[in-house]
C-alpha cells in the first residue's frame, strides 16, 4: 500500500495548483478544488489541522477585519491550522486593498505554515490579481520557496460544451435554399 503520509505540510511547504482552465461536468465539477479537498481531507485523517475557503470569502473576511482593526486577531487565528487552503485565487478579480489584505496573510504564513491554493491564471497573469509588479513578484516567490507546483493542462470541459452547442445548432439551421 503507498504511503500516504504528507510529510511536507510539517515542513511548510506550499502547493500551487495552476490550471488555466476550469474543468467540470456532471461527476467533475471542479478539478482542482476536489485535489485540494483530497489533500485537505488525508491531512485531517493524519491529525492536521486544515483550513479550505474561496479565495473571494477570505478576502471579504480579511477586509472586514481590517476596517474593523481585527486584521491581526483573525491573521493569529487563521495561522493555528497547519495548512492554509485557498480555492481559486484569480477567479474573481478582487479590489488593490483585498489583495493587499491577502498578501499580509500569505507574507505572515511564510516559512511558518503551509498554504494550498489554486489559481486560474498562471504567475505570468498574477499582476493582474495583485495589482502591481512589486506586490506580484513577492507574492510569487513567497509562495514557490519550499513549493510543490502542480500545473495541470487539462481541455475545458464548458469550452468543449458551448462548442458541441454551436456546432450542432448550425448543422440544425435550415441550409439557404437558391
Amino acid at each position: 500500500m503507498p504511503d500516504r503520509n504528507i510529510s511536507w505540510v510539517s515542513d511548510y511547504y506550499h502547493l500551487e495548483l495552476i490550471i488555466p482552465t476550469v474543468f467540470g461536468g456532471p461527476q467533475i465539477h471542479d478539478l482542482k478544488t476536489h485535489l485540494l479537498s483530497a489533500l485537505g481531507e488525508q491531512l485531517i485523517h493524519q491529525g492536521r489541522s486544515v483550513l479550505f475557503t474561496s479565495c473571494s470569502f477570505l478576502v471579504q473576511e480579511l477586509l472586514a477585519s481590517k476596517r474593523e482593526l481585527k486584521l491581526a486577531k483573525l491573521i493569529k487565528r487563521i495561522a493555528s491550522f497547519e495548512a492554509l487552503i485557498i480555492d481559486d485565487l484569480g477567479y474573481v478579480q478582487q479590489s488593490r486593498e483585498e489583495m493587499e489584505v491577502l498578501f499580509t496573510l500569505l507574507a505572515e504564513r511564510y516559512e511558518r505554515r503551509s498554504v494550498l491554493l489554486t489559481s486560474n491564471p498562471p504567475f505570468s497573469q498574477w499582476e493582474q490579481i495583485f495589482k502591481d509588479p512589486m506586490t506580484t513578484a513577492a507574492a510569487i516567490d513567497r509562495l514557490v520557496h519550499h513549493s510543490v507546483i502542480i500545473e495541470l493542462n487539462i481541455p475545458s470541459f464548458r469550452l468543449e460544451a458551448a462548442k458541441n452547442t454551436k456546432r450542432d445548432a448550425t448543422l440544425a439551421e435550415p441550409s439557404p435554399t437558391t
